[in-house]
């Protein structure tokens, strides 16, 4: 096989993916059941390609890209990628002030989106950088032949950050981030190979499909991609699909749980899962569920893939919260305030550096200065370091709630109001408070065949039991929804917006709906 040392361009990979498996099945989209090999992949991605420079995309331009789960979206990525643009994915999600600020800040010439999304791309154009708004049908490959030639440094995405306040910032990723971190998986556990069937089911403008698509063509695995995530299908489909492998994150695991279970629950090939962010006390479930190890992964859009766990520490750290063991292309510490080590047991700040992060914040000089001071990135991630060098999460920076002197994480109460039944999902978040600097408030929303039998009253003498008495909220409210990221975690930014935090909330203290 021909090695993938030296390889850092993802027009390597597609080049070595062709003439290894060139007839092997690389992706399957389940909604329209297309599927495509991999001499598919690399001659219907040159074709895309011609098309973008006989439109006049030359390297460095930016193409916004707004496509569901369809086969067009990954194509034009490694189009881009073979031509030196630079791909710009717009969440699907986005209305007219998101979606401008994406297009206005990134300045990207080219938009391509489907049918349904060009109303408002046109609406918006003015207030852009766009010269022009396609279909992918638009595209027409103008025949004839073109070398590609590409760089591990040369960026291939703007990729605009899902984080849970302030306006996205966008992660410059050259070649090199897609490469280390997809050869890092297909070379190193969980070494995904050619026997492997993968499966995705996050929306393509967010980072885990687009290096699920790497990962194959590397591992020479085949992808099969969903249209989004459904709970209660996901397991029907990974029967269907043969699938071995898959990675998930944020709410998927425990919405996964709380499906029926079934006698299928153990029929399945997979034969290991990684996910971010494995709920601790659901840990030891989830196994036991579907008879399959669940292994922790953490990583960030800025750096890709960076802590993993391993199998040899697997059962020891089951529930534990243990991120696992750097990735053998990072290092990390954990840092003080100041930016120093702090000794093996104590909490500071997990910090990053190694090949293959991304080159910045597009367009914001200060926000990458600050990310990557000292030489190291920096997370806002809070973790502690054990003797054998393993990374135990605590929680997020900004998502400490500091009440009359106490730490309180937003993440441990979270945890511990999900173990009621009645709670489906829960969020925390710190509401200012002029006596104690800032009070806890939950919301919640019920488990629909609970209805309005659960009161807040109980839920609070249940969180009584299981936290000490300050990280019990004060304030609890219930909601039939929860305003979500593309990572399937809780944008809490949104939560926030609230003019009055305590309005329509239970007052703890008062025993009254204020």
């Amino acid at each position: 096989m021909t090695s993938l040392a030296g390889i850092d361009t993802l027009l390597g990979l597609t080049g070595r993916a062709a003439a290894l498996w060139p007839d092997k099945t690389a992706w399957v989209f389940d909604a329209g059941g297309e599927r495509f090999t991999f001499a598919d992949v690399d001659a219907r991605s040159t074709e895309f390609a011609r098309a973008l420079v006989d439109l006049g995309v030359r390297p460095g331009d930016r193409v916004a890209v707004m496509l569901r789960n369809q086969p067009e979206f990954p194509l034009l990525w490694l189009a881009l990628a073979k031509i030196g643009g630079v791909l710009v994915p717009v969440n699907t999600g986005y209305r007219e002030f998101d979606g401008a600020h994406v297009l206005r800040h990134s300045g990207a010439r080219f938009a391509v989106a489907a049918e349904e999304f060009l109303e408002l791309l046109n609406k918006i154009a003015p207030e852009t950088s766009l010269e022009r708004v396609l279909t992918p049908g638009e595209l027409t490959d103008p025949g004839g032949d073109q070398a590609f030639t590409s760089e591990g440094e040369r960026p291939v995405n703007i990729q605009y950050t899902s984080g849970t306040t302030g306006a996205p910032k966008g992660c410059v990723l050259p070649n090199r981030y897609w490469t280390t971190l997809a050869i890092s998986l297909a070379t190193d556990f969980p070494t995904v190979g050619a026997d492997d069937v993968v499966l995705t089911a996050q929306p393509f403008h967010y980072i885990d499909p687009q290096w699920n698509v790497a990962l194959g063509l590397a591992g020479g695995a085949t992808l099969v991609v969903l249209d989004r995530f459904h709970p209660s299908t996901f397991w029907e489909k990974v029967r269907e699909h043969g699938v071995t492998w898959f990675y998930c994150l944020g709410l998927m695991p425990t919405l996964l749980l709380r499906q029926p279970e079934s006698e299928l629950d153990k029929a399945h090939q997979v034969r290991a899962i990684c996910a971010s962010a494995i709920p601790r006390d659901l840990h030891a479930a989830l196994e036991a569920r579907w008879d399959t190890p669940w292994y922790e992964a953490f990583g960030m859009t800025e750096t890709g893939g960076d802590i993993r766990m391993y199998p040899a520490d697997h059962e020891e750290t089951i529930g534990t919260g243990c991120l696992g063991r750097p990735a053998p292309t990072r290092e990390v510490m954990i840092a003080d305030a100041a930016g120093k080590p702090l000794p093996r047991g104590e909490t500071g700040e997990l910090l990053i550096r190694g090949v293959g992060l991304m080159h910045g914040y597009h367009d914001d000089v200060e926000a990458t200065r600050r990310a990557f001071d000292g030489g190291w990135f920096h997370t806002g991630d809070l973790a502690t370091m054990d003797d054998e060098g393993r990374v135990y999460y605590v929680g997020r920076t900004k998502d400490m709630i500091r009440r009359s002197g106490e730490n309180i994480s937003a993440d441990e109460v979270e945890r511990a109001l999900q173990l009621h039944p009645a709670v489906k999902l829960a969020a925390v978040v710190a509401v200012p408070d002029e006596i104690r600097g800032e009070e806890v408030k939950a919301y919640l929303v019920l488990e629909e065949h609970e209805g309005h039998q659960c009161e807040p009253a109980d839920l609070a003498k249940f969180c009584s039991a299981k936290l000490a008495y300050f990280k019990v909220p004060r304030f609890w409210a219930f909601v039939t929804e929860l305003p979500m990221t593309p990572s399937e975690r809780v944008a809490k930014g949104e939560l926030k917006k609230a003019a009055d935090p305590r309005a329509g909330s239970w007052d703890r203290t008062t025993e009254k709906w204020l």
